[in-house]
């Protein structure tokens, strides 16, 4: 789609013959610019070219400042219904409580539930680096507890001293 700024209207037309297009919608076939415009001129109206890239372009006979406005309008109204998906992390620590997973657990589905992602980060501190089993451990326990409702998108891998997992919510 074509943004605001790149539409031509009237004299900005460069074209010498334009496939033009009604006020009400009907087609009028193939027409020199300097007839298009005269038409638009009678019409109160101005002449948008709407597909500058086809060939002949196509213009349109239609009132510019209202188009654009219901143009805005759609465009707003687009990006009011799009979901946007954030990353919710939760941290974790090779040495975690039973308790204190099913803890992470709940927090996990209620994210997943919300359509959000799930980053899941073990932060290794000191020697518990040498005992990484202990942390994968830990997020292959998670990932087969919630895959209900998630799949993994990024396998447990070791980033300095974080083994990080990322779950996104089931289609």
């Amino acid at each position: 789609m074509i943004s605001r700024e790149q539409h031509q209207v009237n004299e900005a037309i460069r074209a010498r013959d334009v496939r033009l297009i009604g006020a009400d919608g009907d087609q009028l076939g193939i027409k020199p610019l300097r007839e298009a415009l005269k038409l638009a001129a009678e019409a109160n109206l101005d002449l948008v070219n709407v597909a500058p890239q086809a060939k002949p372009p196509v213009c349109k006979i239609i009132d510019y400042g209202k188009y654009r406005y219901e143009q805005s309008k759609r465009e707003k109204e687009a990006r009011k219904n799009q979901k946007t998906t954030q990353i919710k992390e939760i941290r974790l620590s090779p040495s975690i409580e039973e308790h204190d997973v099913n803890t992470k657990l709940k927090n996990v589905r209620k994210f997943l539930s919300n359509g959000d992602k799930v980053k899941l980060a073990i932060r290794f501190r000191g020697r518990e680096i040498t005992h990484q089993e202990l942390g994968r451990r830990i997020l292959d326990r998670i990932a087969k507890e919630v895959n209900d409702c998630s799949d993994v998108e990024r396998q447990p891998r070791l980033e300095g001293r974080q083994m990080i997992m990322v779950l996104s919510p089931k289609q």
